[in-house]
């Protein structure tokens, strides 16, 4: 019998090092596993049917596609560092994005794909404009794509679950897929895996977007405990969220409030401690304000996919890359400072 949910259970639940990404969500053949809106959702709940446990029915899906398994634990210590990569660069949208975070930079390389057809659908976060509640989501549309842009990564959420959505309900065959690092490593074990059930994901995948992460908060804890409680913020007056060694709100009157990070530590989603990876060393981009100027994005780029991408984005003139204008020291100390946590 292969490994089943009751390995990742035993293995990544209950241990509480589950990332929350969603990928098992995607997965299940059964749509047996889900996260709920309960205090605890430090891990995925699961309905009490499994095919292989139940019926005997060959699966292994959740298992074979969690980046926090046993077979997987050895590869977080080595996700330290910018990684490797061909190229590096600050780079901006050519285009008026309202909402961009920093330079707008991968709303602008996923704008020109969907719009030449490179892509068909972005599964990614967006947040309710009024309530600021992240949720996964499919964008198959330019004009939505920018008009949800701006980074609502801050917030946990489990991002691969809409994956399912956009290649078994949609049928979508061309996805690009934004997320923190723990999303990118299990998307690229989609795309490698041998496993049946995972095969028919890692072919839709066509690129995968890492975003920085230090770590991720529970939506409830900041925004209620911190934002809310704490600096008298409404959640429909936070216009920007971005962190840079603190937690930085910018409210749509264009004000800016501070929060340190470790005032946040009883916000931090439980999971994100054993992480090591901050630049998600698995993705084809990899994206933040880390490294450049103000109003640039920092792009790592690291496969000829990434390549593709940033080119062709940069040849129609929608992205607007900055050679030479981006610093390695400060990613180099925070990746540092964040692989330290698990060793």
């Amino acid at each position: 019998m292969a490994n089943t949910y009751l390995n990742l259970k035993e293995e990544v639940w209950d241990k509480g090092i589950c990332s929350g990404c969603g990928a098992c969500v995607a997965v299940c053949p059964a749509d047996a596993i889900l996260f709920t809106h309960d205090e605890d959702n430090s891990s995925p709940v699961q309905t009490g049917y499994c095919k292989e446990v139940t019926d005997s029915v060959p699966c292994g899906a959740c298992y074979a596609v969690c980046p926090r398994t046993a077979t997987e634990e050895k590869n977080r210590i080595k996700k330290t560092g910018p990684g490797e990569y061909r190229d590096i660069v600050a780079a901006h949208a050519g285009f008026a994005v309202e909402r961009r975070q920093s330079g707008g930079a991968v709303t602008a390389i996923l704008a020109n794909a969907l719009e030449e057809g490179l892509i068909d659908a972005v599964v990614t976060v967006t947040a309710d404009p009024w309530t600021q509640r992240p949720q996964s989501v499919v964008i198959t549309k330019t004009e939505a794509l920018i008009t949800t842009a701006g980074s609502r990564y801050a917030w946990w959420v489990p991002t691969l679950a809409a994956l399912k959505s956009a290649v078994v309900t949609q049928k979508r065959e061309r996805i690009a897929i934004v997320g923190v690092p723990c999303v990118v490593s299990a998307a690229r074990m989609m795309q490698t895996s041998d496993h049946d059930l995972l095969r028919p994901f890692g072919r839709a995948i066509r690129l995968i977007v890492g975003l920085f992460c230090t770590e991720t908060f529970d939506y409830e804890l900041l925004i209620n405990d911190k934002i809310v409680r704490e600096l008298a913020i409404e959640p429909w007056q936070i216009a920007k969220l971005d962190v840079r060694g603190k937690l930085i709100i910018e409210t749509t009157d264009h004000a800016v409030r501070e929060i340190p990070l470790d005032a946040l530590d009883d916000c931090v989603r439980r999971g994100c401690h054993a992480c090591g990876d901050l630049t998600a060393v698995d993705a084809d981009i990899s994206a933040g304000s880390m490294g450049s100027p103000d109003n640039e994005t920092t792009l790592i780029i690291r496969t000829p996919a990434g390549v593709g991408f940033v080119d062709h984005a940069a040849e129609t003139g929608r992205l607007v890359p900055e050679e030479d204008a981006c610093s390695l020291e400060g990613i180099l100390s925070l990746s540092q400072k964040k692989s330290k946590r698990i060793h």
